[in-house]
């Protein structure tokens, strides 16, 4: 199988590519985040983890550009987000959302082709290029059988592949994913994360992706970004800063930490509850 090309255009530099610089973000007059210093290590799978109304969610809106900083800075190489062409960031960005909705009727292959429209313009119309890519990100996410079929035909595991698929399709270095798990069963949320694991090793690809299991997340994350209550905690390699001391901080869950027998990753175990 071949594997859709990534472009890299980073400049030649040790600052990761996408950083944020003393944020605060908010909805309305509400203030969910402040104060957020984040870096994403390029070519890393990093996850952000946290309770819920922590800001998980909102922090990658703001890195994504979907939500404007109160206060703040969101870098992309090197330069302030928000003051980039909408076209520049969606060749180099790209956002799996965390409710995607379909429009009716679409195709798998239609819905996952609307990823090659950043490269797209007046003087450059669909190519023979656009649908090698096409087919190329249906494969790799393992959705070209499915070309023809509605999108609002599948499961919800072929749906979230599909949109995967999309997103690979736009060839972005760097890609966010807001709780790509929700709502689906365990074998489909493993089947998800593997391939988010092969798209960063494979290709190389910066994934940024919230999750809610922690175990998933230690499992799957080169670099683990850990936060509570609007604020970062801890960030670093999960095997490093991943402790019991931490998880009862931050969940109020006393547990202890083992190594995963599968992967040797660190497994967060609950403590039982005391019985009279």
């Amino acid at each position: 199988m071949t594997l859709a090309a990534t472009p890299d255009t980073a400049p030649d530099t040790a600052t990761p590519r996408l950083t944020a610089r003393d944020l605060t973000l908010s909805y309305d007059r509400r203030t969910v985040a402040e104060g957020l210093d984040v870096e994403i290590p390029d070519h890393s799978f990093t996850v952000v983890i946290g309770p819920n109304a922590c800001g998980k969610s909102t922090l990658l809106r703001a890195l994504a550009r979907v939500l404007r900083p109160t206060r703040g800075t969101v870098l992309l190489d090197g330069a302030d987000l928000a003051r980039l062409p909408a076209r520049r960031v969606a060749r180099t960005l790209g956002l799996l959302p965390q409710s995607s909705v379909a429009p009716d009727g679409i195709t798998v292959a239609d819905l996952v082709a609307r990823g090659r429209h950043p490269h797209q313009g007046l003087l450059r119309q669909w190519s023979h290029e656009d649908e090698r890519i096409t087919e190329e990100s249906m494969a790799a996410t393992g959705v070209a059988e499915l070309a023809d079929r509605p999108v609002d035909e599948l499961s919800g595991g072929q749906r979230q592949r599909v949109w995967i698929a999309m997103a690979l399709a736009q060839q972005t270095p760097l890609l966010l994913l807001d709780e790509p798990t929700t709502y689906l069963d365990i074998s489909h949320q493993i089947e998800v994360l593997d391939l988010c694991d092969r798209l960063h090793r494979t290709q190389g690809r910066t994934l940024v992706a919230v999750l809610h299991d922690l175990n998933q997340a230690a499992r799957y994350a080169t670099h683990l970004i850990v936060m509570r209550e609007g604020r970062v905690v801890a960030a670093g390699d999960p095997g490093e800063i991943l402790t019991a001391e931490l998880v009862e901080e931050v969940y109020r869950l006393p547990c202890r930490i083992i190594p995963d027998p599968e992967t040797g990753t660190p497994l967060v175990v609950p403590a039982a509850p005391k019985r009279d």
